[in-house]
């Protein structure tokens, strides 16, 4: 039987009265516009003030970045679908799209398991945390995360892409993993194979890292004597805590729902919290549960606005 080869998707979006979708239409353009503002902050803070020149601030500049590339290739479609009430993209615009939603997110995980080896060494081995969190590292670290992130997508994307497709209309509003194989005309069962080998493992594996490293440093905080110093040590990891908390939450939460029929919509509004709120939240996060970013960001703001 002959196909029509698909070169455009229709994004279905939410599927609300206009009135609801026009609250929509101002909440995310407002979140959009205030995690781009707060994430660009957290870069100019740390690359202006000399006092913020340490590990933890640089992985945080590149968590910055990270959440400005997942906002940006998210949000504004977003938006065009909610004003349109769904919206066509084409075929290798949406590949796209999933493309460097992979990176974003496979970075992301990257980035903050560093975070967790960064504040393992400052609270569990002090006196050596100079030493071997050195500038070198650091930006080895950091290189390595986008490499390692960008790398197997790229293999894993061009996969998605030679899927032949029969639907041309996903109900949701980016073009994720599931709905998109929804599409496809045959089981795929080789790159859904590969999606639960490399990425299971993949969260996995960053998971129990990040566990094993907690662990370790709730041991040590519960060594120190005074409470004092309990509390000084957690406060320096807590908003990682948070961060780490939320992200992985939401992304386990989107993966384990079932992918059809009614709980599309439910994926939907889980895809929002990591897509959407993570990013704007995080920068708060890391603000307003830090004094030298406190501190610094009103000299900023008292500065120019003389």
């Amino acid at each position: 039987m002959n196909q029509t080869k698909v070169v455009e998707i229709l994004l279905l979006g939410f599927q609300n009265p206009k009135s609801l979708n026009s609250l929509l239409i101002v909440l995310f353009l407002v979140l959009y516009i205030l995690t781009l503002v707060g994430n660009l902050l957290i870069i100019i803070l740390v690359a202006k003030y000399p006092s913020l020149k340490s590990p933890m601030y640089f992985f945080l500049t590149q968590l910055s970045l990270c959440d400005i590339l997942l906002t940006t290739n998210i949000s504004p479609n977003l938006l065009h679908v909610l004003v349109n009430g769904g919206s066509t993209i084409s075929l290798a615009g949406c590949i796209t799209q999933f493309y460097f939603f992979c990176v974003s997110e496979a970075t992301e995980c990257f980035l903050l398991t560093m975070m967790s080896y960064d504040r393992y060494l400052a609270i569990c081995r002090p006196l050596h945390y100079t030493s071997i969190m050195s500038f070198r590292l650091c930006f080895q670290l950091i290189l390595s995360s986008w490499l390692l992130a960008g790398i197997p997508t790229f293999t894993f994307a061009p996969m998605v892409s030679v899927i032949q497709f029969c639907g041309r209309v996903i109900d949701h509003y980016f073009c994720d993993f599931a709905p998109l194989l929804e599409l496809s005309c045959t089981k795929h069962t080789v790159i859904k194979l590969a999606d639960f080998v490399f990425g299971i493992p993949f969260v996995a594996a960053h998971v129990v890292f990040i566990a094993f490293t907690y662990i370790s440093i709730l041991i040590t905080i519960l060594k120190i004597t005074s409470s004092t110093g309990r509390q000084k040590a957690f406060s320096t990891c807590s908003s990682h805590l948070i961060v780490v908390c939320s992200f992985y939450g939401t992304l386990i939460a989107v993966y384990l729902a079932p992918s059809k029929g009614e709980s599309f919509n439910t994926n939907k509004v889980l895809s929002l919290l990591y897509t959407a709120l993570c990013p704007f939240f995080n920068p708060l996060i890391y603000s307003l549960r830090n004094q030298d970013i406190k501190s610094l960001l009103s000299k900023f703001i008292v500065i120019h606005k003389t």
